[in-house]
């Protein structure tokens, strides 16, 4: 009996392992974890409530990094911090960046803005990185993660495959769901706190009017608040929104006396969110809902 048993155990065929995979932000993690499945569980190194752009890796986080089979970030343009890390990895080691993949659609900062840069002085350039807003990007991502995944781990390709299939329906449903929340508040102006809403507002025809701040670490200058200022006292912008993570001071004071209504605070990272494979619809269906409640379904 015992060599029948040794027998069968050193014919079976050997397991591979499941990737061990790192991700940088909530909404990558999510979409990882949703192709994943129950075969494994991504890493994700930022920490609840910290900021995407100013973060320092912890020793373990380093070495995590380091010993990653596959890394899937945004890219450079959003955590630099990660992009250090990254020249680490042994040569050749597997690494997603997501905004150079093929298929993203990627936007300029300012693209299309309602009301332009011609009030506020508007010099924000550059390549917009927040493109997890589109939905549509999350829909090219987990197909290419997926790839991904199946490259590395050919044995598991049709679960991550089938998986990611899932996930897929389930954004399309979500997607349709938020158009049709937010159809009722189109045309209505809108500011928030900096400008990172553009793929969201393209994506669903809302009407940024403007952001108090030009970039995640840009403090806005006197003359751009004041020009910001004047269009919330023309009357035509109804709601203004706080960021998460960020001090409500300055919107609050922007707002005094204006009669604009102050919404719920924003997350576009969704750093104030449960982690986890739903972080990702929380994160459209929370905000969709926040800027909805306020301009007024």
């Amino acid at each position: 009996m015992r060599y029948i048993i040794t027998l069968l155990l050193t014919s079976a065929p050997a397991m591979a392992e499941v990737p061990r995979v790192v991700t940088d932000i909530p909404p990558v993690h999510a979409l990882v974890a949703q192709v994943m499945g129950d075969l494994g569980q991504p890493d994700l190194l930022l920490a609840r409530g910290a900021d995407e752009h100013d973060f320092q890796l912890r020793p373990s986080q380093a070495g995590a990094v380091a010993d990653a089979d596959l890394v899937v970030w945004i890219g450079p343009e959003l955590t630099p911090w990660l992009a250090s890390a990254l020249k680490t990895r042994p040569e050749g080691a597997a690494a997603l960046g997501l905004l150079d993949a093929e298929g993203t659609a990627l936007r300029e900062y300012g693209a299309d803005a309602a009301h332009g840069g011609e009030h506020e002085g508007h010099d924000h350039a550059g390549m917009d990185p927040h493109a997890w807003l589109d939905p549509g990007n999350g829909l090219v991502w987990l197909d290419l993660i997926a790839a991904e995944l199946a490259r590395l781990d050919p044995e598991n390709a049709g679960a991550y495959a089938a998986n990611a299939a899932q996930a897929a329906g389930q954004l399309k449903e979500l997607d349709a769901g938020i158009a049709a929340r937010l159809a009722a508040v189109k045309g209505k102006p809108l500011v928030t706190f900096h400008d990172a809403y553009g793929y969201f507002a393209a994506h669903y025809g809302l009407d940024v009017a403007g952001s108090v701040a030009l970039g995640d670490a840009a403090a806005p200058g006197a003359a751009r608040l004041q020009d910001l200022r004047a269009v919330l006292e023309a009357g035509e912008v109804p709601c203004i929104f706080p960021e998460a993570q960020h001090d409500p001071a300055l919107i609050e004071r922007m707002a005094e006396g204006t009669g604009v209504k102050i919404g719920g605070a924003l997350d576009p990272v969704g750093s104030s969110l449960e982690p986890g494979p739903g972080a990702y619809a929380a994160l459209l269906t929370g905000m969709a809902g926040t800027i909805a409640s306020c301009l007024g379904e």
